[in-house]
């Protein structure tokens, strides 16, 4: 694959996202031992951080990229509610499992 770049600018490139993950990681690693106590309200924070990442990855792959009916009726999307509201009525992982895989199936034999 050919870029336009020169090969300084892609080493230069290497070498700086290099660095800056190293610098990240250091830091954690001389961060601990020296802080002692999270402060309350980062941990009240920090508790939402798993729920957004996972709407981060997921909704991706149900959010239609057309507006149209069409693209509101498709089978994923209908499994996703299906699972979404399984997950909300029962808040059990296996049920939420379940209903995404029932309604995902169940659509695409309906529609």
């Amino acid at each position: 694959m050919a870029t336009s770049y020169g090969p300084l600018s892609v080493w230069t490139v290497i070498v700086a996202g290099g660095l800056a993950t190293f610098a990240i990681r250091l830091s954690f690693i001389h961060l601990f031992g020296r802080v002692d106590d999270v402060p309350p309200w980062l941990e009240r924070v920090l508790v939402y951080v798993p729920a957004a990442v996972l709407a981060a990855l997921v909704a991706p792959d149900f959010a239609p990229a057309a507006a149209t009916v069409e693209a509101v009726l498709s089978p994923e999307l209908l499994g996703g509610a299906a699972a979404v509201l399984a997950a909300w009525r029962t808040e059990d992982v296996l049920w939420t499992v379940a209903a995404g895989m029932a309604g995902l199936h169940l659509a695409r034999f309906l529609l």
